[in-house]
């Protein structure tokens, strides 16, 4: 305690509430020009960074050695939202390299020569997909990456990050997402998964990465997300899932991960991303639950996109199928994946209710607190 009675904690959060306040204010104390041009995405700034990032990156990404496969997942999902294309060569090379973090015996590495791990297969494998094309979908060599997951399926149904790692929900997560965009998901990779993410679901509603942990907003999105896929969501309580999530969203209008912690610009996606999930939830009563203000309708803008290569209605259409990058070439129907669902997904509702957060008041936390400002 400090001497005033107050909290370290409590201390951290009145700084936050008072940049974030100042720069509201200063927001709306500027002439309406202004404010749309504060309010902007700054798209062309953004494709640069990208473009440069999966070029060369600086000498303090080091830290980041065994992780360059998520580098990638970043860089590359980041320009697919956008709508832009890579270089052919920086496509290649990504592909190439990749590639190379491929273990021999299934799964990926953070690096070359470095051990397979869930998380970056995770990375790997969506990094490719989002390239697509044959070339990048035909190089995931499909049954020893089946097998890798197989290895990393604990007896008692969940899935450990590694050889000799930790069991937690993220792993859970990566190994049956990998596996339901490939089309290797099986009822053998499924069992026993959804009973161990249901004993990780706390008191307070959200999911913890593990039995008798904290609810935190990364591990209730893995969670929430992997029950949709192995079609059990409706076993969670949703509606204390959901009561959680919202009183998430503190006065700075961002997403804080766990209670009593500050807002963070990650947990835009990580909650944001429980919502998103909550919204296309076909429930036992067949209503979904939208998720965006009263009258927004604009499924363009930042916080309503849906997911890449599907429509609205939650249907992936013909035209979004084909190579993200190189609109012209198909895939080959040889290396198929699977841009909607597993097969253990549930079908999607679509019925008006309540919006679950306001979603406009995190678009203008992202777009004023966390956008850097380019020189």
């Amino acid at each position: 305690m400090e001497s005033g009675g107050e909290t370290v904690t409590q201390l951290q959060q009145w700084s936050v509430e008072d940049r974030v306040f100042r720069m509201y204010n200063l927001f709306a104390n500027i002439p309406p020009i202004a404010q749309t041009t504060m309010l902007e995405l700054q798209r062309d700034e953004h494709i640069k960074y990208l473009n440069e990032g999966l070029k060369q990156l600086g000498p303090s990404f080091v830290v980041l050695d065994s992780s360059r496969p998520w580098i990638c997942y970043w860089i590359i999902h980041s320009m697919a939202l956008l709508g832009e294309s890579l270089d052919y060569q920086l496509e290649n090379n990504a592909i190439d390299f990749l590639n190379r973090c491929q273990d021999p015996n299934g799964g990926y590495g953070g690096g070359p020569g470095q051990m397979p791990h869930l998380a970056t297969t995770y990375a790997a494998v969506n990094s490719i997909v989002t390239l697509g094309g044959q070339i990048a979908l035909s190089s995931i060599n499909r049954d020893k990456l089946y097998n890798f997951l197989l290895r990393m399926k604990d007896p008692g149904g969940p899935f450990r990050m590694h050889d000799a790692g930790e069991i937690d929900v993220r792993a859970c997560y990566t190994a049956i997402s990998v596996a339901s965009i490939l089309n290797i998901l099986d009822d053998e990779l499924v069992r026993g998964v959804g009973n161990f993410i249901l004993s990780c679901q706390t008191y307070e509603g959200g999911i913890a990465g593990e039995p008798g942990s904290e609810a935190h907003g990364g591990y209730t999105f893995c969670g929430l997300a992997t029950m949709i896929l192995i079609n059990e969501v409706n076993l969670l309580d949703l509606a204390g899932l959901i009561d959680w999530v919202i009183f998430r969203q503190g006065v700075e209008c961002g997403f804080q991960g766990r209670v009593n912690k500050l807002v963070d610009g990650c947990y835009s996606f990580w909650q944001g991303g429980v919502l998103a999930l909550l919204q296309r939830i076909d429930l036992v009563t067949g209503e979904c639950l939208p998720l965006f203000d009263s009258g927004e309708e604009d499924r363009d803008s930042p916080g309503n996109s849906t997911s890449e290569g599907e429509d609205t209605d939650g249907t992936s259409s013909e035209a979004d199928k084909t190579c993200h990058f190189k609109n012209g070439d198909q895939q080959d129907a040889s290396c198929s994946v699977n841009y909607t669902s597993s097969s253990h997904a549930r079908s999607l509702g679509n019925v008006e209710m309540e919006p679950l957060f306001h979603s406009l008041a995190l678009q203008q936390y992202i777009l004023l607190c966390s956008q850097v400002e380019i020189e």
